[in-house]
């Protein structure tokens, strides 16, 4: 018996009412994890929950086994171990579609989002089922990123983005070049100290729990053509098209040009669903099916997110 019904409203993802405190529902979990496999995802509304330490509780009912980030794209706060502000971005430019450490060769299955404070407009984040993504994209497209995979290009120490140390957590040169070998990362250094990375990963992979074949790349959110023009255009200017702080290709090195770029995004908006924060809700998402996006939004914001249950990704 499931510990709470299912709202399952066109548009929005699936949203159960719970009361009382963070994992005090008889049943929860099992419910939650009902839901996330049948639905990719699950809005749970009605916790009370005021901090961060009960942001916590509710992350460790719906989670197994915490799972720290690495190499991320942008500054975080550490609220509490494994629980950490949502990234730094922006407010009014919205954050494209993508699956939590989709470049890595191990990546959370679980992302949980608890909303401590709910903005005044907008900042929902937005979900999009990479299944669905994948049917509709062109055959020929998929073809190519399956035969392929997506390449990451990264530039560390330059005009904007995090530095190395901040992306690896070391000062050690000699570290951070084993960490490289051993996760199928090349590295080049540069003058002034500018490190250079890139890897090859899988576009599409196969659910380990379900079978079913999933989406799951970050190659629209971390291309040159979606970035701002006026960002895109100052940093060819700084650093030339090598130096961007980030940058996808197809996995045989060929660019992508704008046209693949939007008709992805394309294909990520018709599956897209969201649903306003309210104070307290919490959002569990199966990360391997799911990606999810940021909208731009005013007023302050406090989102907490943690990564958990990790899984070695692998092609389909």
């Amino acid at each position: 018996m499931t510990a709470f019904a299912l709202d399952l409203a066109s548009g929005r993802p699936p949203v159960a009412r719970v009361t009382g405190a963070p994992g005090a529902t008889a049943g929860l979990r099992a419910a939650v994890d009902e839901a996330v496999a049948a639905h990719g995802a699950v809005l749970l509304r009605g916790w009370r929950i005021a901090d961060e330490a009960s942001a916590e509780a509710a992350v460790r009912a719906v989670t197994s086994q915490p799972m720290a980030e690495y190499e991320p794209f942008a500054p975080r706060t550490e609220y509490r171990p494994g629980l950490h502000s949502s990234t730094e971005w922006p407010p009014d430019q919205p954050m494209c579609m993508h699956h939590e450490l989709s470049y890595a060769l191990r990546a959370p299955g679980r992302q949980v989002f608890v909303c401590l404070t709910a903005p005044e407009h907008g900042g929902a984040v937005a979900l999009a089922d990479g299944a669905a993504v994948l049917r509709d994209l062109p055959a020929a497209l998929v073809n190519r990123f399956e035969r392929h995979g997506w390449q990451l290009h990264r530039t560390h120490n330059g005009p904007v983005g995090v530095t190395w140390q901040q992306a690896f957590a070391t000062e050690d040169r000699a570290g951070l070049e084993l960490y490289c070998k051993e996760n199928g990362i090349s590295c080049t250094w540069g003058p002034g100290g500018t490190l250079r990375t890139s890897r090859v990963r899988p576009a599409v992979v196969r659910h380990p729990g379900s079978g079913e074949r999933v989406w799951f790349n970050q190659i629209a959110f971390l291309n040159e053509w979606t970035m701002d023009p006026a960002v895109r255009e100052y940093l060819l200017f700084e650093s030339g098209p090598d130096g961007l702080p980030f940058n996808t290709l197809c996995g045989d090195g060929t660019s992508l040009d704008r046209a693949t770029v939007d008709l992805i995004n394309e294909a990520y908006e018709a599956h897209t669903v969201r649903e306003p924060w309210q104070d307290g809700d919490v959002l569990v998402v199966d990360n391997l099916r799911t990606a999810h996006s940021r909208d731009p939004y005013q007023g302050e914001r406090r989102v907490a997110v943690a990564l958990a249950d990790p899984v070695t990704v692998s092609r389909s």
